[in-house]
């Protein structure tokens, strides 16, 4: 089991729930629309929320917006060692950096030593397109190994220099590579580790790509916290990356909805029944803690024998549903009555 790190409040690593995260992809500087974002994200279930720093207007935004997130704020930083340290000195909740691409030995320990003053997590992240040239001739390129080699080594330089607050992470946008490079690393260290596809794309392949990676990752017992990587406004990342949580059954609470794939003996425009609960099930927010299994069937193979685990679920036939809880028939109801009627039931609890 990897350590506990906490992030603004949020246990990352050491059994504690995944911790699902996103990035802001406006002006960090404009703080209205950084706002606003950070506001959307937080109520979609974002629990930590990381913003871009490159340069010390950036920064010193953090300092107001650290007032009304909600949420803990991680400032990303690249190549300029004195943003970090602008950055905790402005409320930071964690500090993303590369240290091979921070700058020298001394310039890494200063944001050591001001994350270990501020009581701050350090994220040691490292991608295949910025792997360090010694790696990259060893290994004739980017690869699992080389991954697994950079991020170990920029690890162990904060660790000699008495820091071990970290949060790891090592992306790909191969998600083979990304793969292997996490389980090579998650047998040679006990920080936690912040998992991801990055670059998987757009929303289309980026949710296949992501759903393949993260999701092999986190059935093998691999990842603490994670972060799917859309083209897309960021609230489609935590969105996602709560039914990803909730189809591998690692989310706390909220919804479970299945439903069969229909053949021919479906009698009912089944695809828009389970559309309209989905959608409706999207805008309820379920109590923390409380999970719920809903099944919309076909017919009566599908029905109440096969979801009878559901908590609440319908099996549909020549125009009507029958609804069950349990595997226990309750009630039946015209077709048009069906997605309603599951909703009414729902919000009654």
């Amino acid at each position: 089991m990897t350590k506990i790190v906490n992030c603004g409040g949020v246990k990352i690593g050491g059994g504690a729930p995944i911790s699902i995260q996103s990035m802001t992809n406006v002006d960090t500087a404009d703080i209205p629309a950084a706002e606003n974002q950070i506001k959307r994200l937080r109520e979609a279930g974002c629990q930590i929320v990381r913003l871009a720093v490159p340069d010390m207007e950036s920064a010193e935004a953090l300092r107001i917006l650290k007032q009304t997130a909600g949420v803990p704020l991680v400032a990303d930083i690249h190549f300029d060692h004195r943003l970090a340290l602008a950055a905790i000195r402005f409320g930071a909740d964690k500090i993303r950096i590369n240290p091979g691409n921070i700058g020298s030995k001394e310039k890494v320990r200063q944001v050591a030593d001001a994350a270990t003053a501020a009581g701050i997590p350090i994220r040691v992240g490292v991608n295949s397109g910025s792997l360090e040239k010694d790696i990259l001739e060893k290994y004739g390129g980017p690869t699992a190994e080389g991954l697994a080699e950079s991020v170990l080594r920029n690890t162990e330089l904060l660790e000699d220099m008495g820091f071990h607050d970290i949060v790891v992470s090592l992306k790909s946008s191969n998600v083979k590579m990304n793969h292997n490079a996490y389980k090579l690393v998650a047998a040679q260290t006990d920080h936690p580790l912040h998992i991801g596809v990055t670059e998987a794309g757009t929303i289309l392949r980026g949710k296949i790509k992501s759903a393949a990676g993260i999701g092999a990752l986190l059935l093998e017992g691999i990842g603490d916290t994670m972060r799917v990587s859309l083209t897309a406004d960021p609230v489609e990342e935590v969105m996602f990356a709560k039914d990803l949580l909730a189809a591998l059954g690692l989310q706390e609470s909220g919804f479970d909805l299945v439903s069969c794939p229909t053949c021919a003996r479906t009698s009912v425009d089944l695809e828009t029944i389970a559309l309209e609960i989905e959608s409706e099930l999207a805008a309820l927010h379920m109590e923390k803690d409380k999970k719920m299994k809903i099944a919309v069937m076909g017919c009566a193979v599908n029905g109440p024998g096969e979801a009878k685990d559901a908590d609440l679920g319908v099996a549909c036939g020549d125009g009507k549903g029958v609804i069950f809880s349990k595997g226990e028939i309750i009630k039946t109801v015209a077709e048009h009555e069906i997605a309603r009627e599951i909703i009414r039931m729902v919000k009654r609890g």
